[in-house]
């Protein structure tokens, strides 16, 4: 139930951002987006951690991508908020496509191992 909250709050964020809304709550709800979808990406492909670890890792690896983005985008001179949320929401559902499609893969091996 807390990750169905979390999603929400990070959709209503993005959507906020997306919709240039005078709320007060869409900078908190924002920020949580810009780290919890790399985050919950990032923390997705490292399954074989422990919890800390993963936790740890998947929060810097979140900074690290924002960072990234920011830079790359400034770099290029073509910063926008809206741009930004949606190059970071880009590659966090690539990443979790690519994590997706492993599992996915590793699956039907064993599958054909065990056949």
């Amino acid at each position: 139930m807390l990750a169905g909250v979390a999603a929400v709050v990070a959709a209503a964020g993005a959507l906020l951002a997306f919709a240039d809304a005078d709320s007060p709550l869409r900078g908190p709800f924002t920020l949580f987006f810009l780290l919890a979808a790399p985050g919950a990406a990032i923390g997705a492909a490292l399954r074989g951690l422990d919890p800390f670890g993963r936790a740890v890792a998947s929060i810097a690896g979140a900074v690290a991508l924002n960072l990234l983005v920011a830079q790359g985008m400034l770099a290029t001179h073509s910063w926008s908020v809206r741009g930004g949320i949606a190059a970071v929401a880009a590659i966090s559902s690539l990443v979790l496509l690519l994590v997706l499609v492993r599992r996915l893969r590793g699956r039907a091996e064993r599958r054909r191992r065990t056949s």
